[in-house]
Parts: C-alpha cells; structure tokens; sequence
C-alpha cells in the first residue's frame, strides 16, 4: 500500500494490467492475428483489382487482335486461319490465367498459413 500511497503523490497512476501477463501475451498475439488478417485482406483486395484490369487489358487486346485478322481475311482459308490462330490464343490464355489463378492460390495459403504459425512467446 505504501507503493501506491508514493505513486499517487508523485501523480503517477498505477497500471491497470500487468503488461507482462498471460492475459497480456494473449491480448497481444490476438492484436497481431486480427491485424495480420487485415493484412491479407488488403493485400488480397489489392490483388484481385489489379488481376481483373490485367484480365480486362488482355482481353481487349484479343478482342483487337480477332477484329483486325476478321477485317484482313478476304477468303474462306484465311478465314479459317485466323480462326485456328485466335483459338490458339485463346486457349494460351485461358491456361495462363490458370496457372496464375494456382500461383495465387498458393500465395494466399501460405500467407494465411503463416498467420497461424506465429510461435507462442511462453
């Protein structure tokens, strides 16, 4: 009691928690979880905007490139050409956006893994 007698008349206030507590340490790794998933959440929402205006880009592009190769083709064969060669494009595409779809997937895995993996301070 003399302690917190000394405290108040040098106009110090007494902590309220122990800072150095099991509550503290579970106060802080819950601060440091619901701020990590923030975290992966904006870096996710970040993520998908710049993923759909680089889908949109691409697409416009092969639309483009189809309508240019459309008004070109003055045959039956070229025609058929183009078709064959903006189908290939289409289809590298499509398998490229797979592929990148499987690396972000991944990424977000092993960031939210990471969130739960953060080693306790026992």
């Amino acid at each position: 009691m003399a302690e917190l007698s000394e405290m108040q008349a040098a106009g110090i206030e007494p902590p309220a928690v122990e800072a150095t507590g099991p509550v503290a340490r579970t106060n802080k790794g819950i601060l440091d979880f619901l701020c990590g998933v923030q975290r992966v959440a904006l870096e996710e929402a970040v993520f998908a905007t710049e993923e759909w205006l680089d889908r949109a880009r691409t697409e416009a592009h092969l639309f483009a490139e189809f309508t240019s190769k459309m008004a070109s083709a003055h045959s039956v064969n070229n025609v058929k050409t183009m078709f064959e060669e903006c189908g290939q494009h289409q289809i590298d595409f499509i398998r490229r956006d797979c592929e990148r779809i499987f690396k972000h997937s991944r990424r977000t895995v092993d960031a939210v893994s990471r969130l739960f993996d953060r080693p306790s301070e026992d």
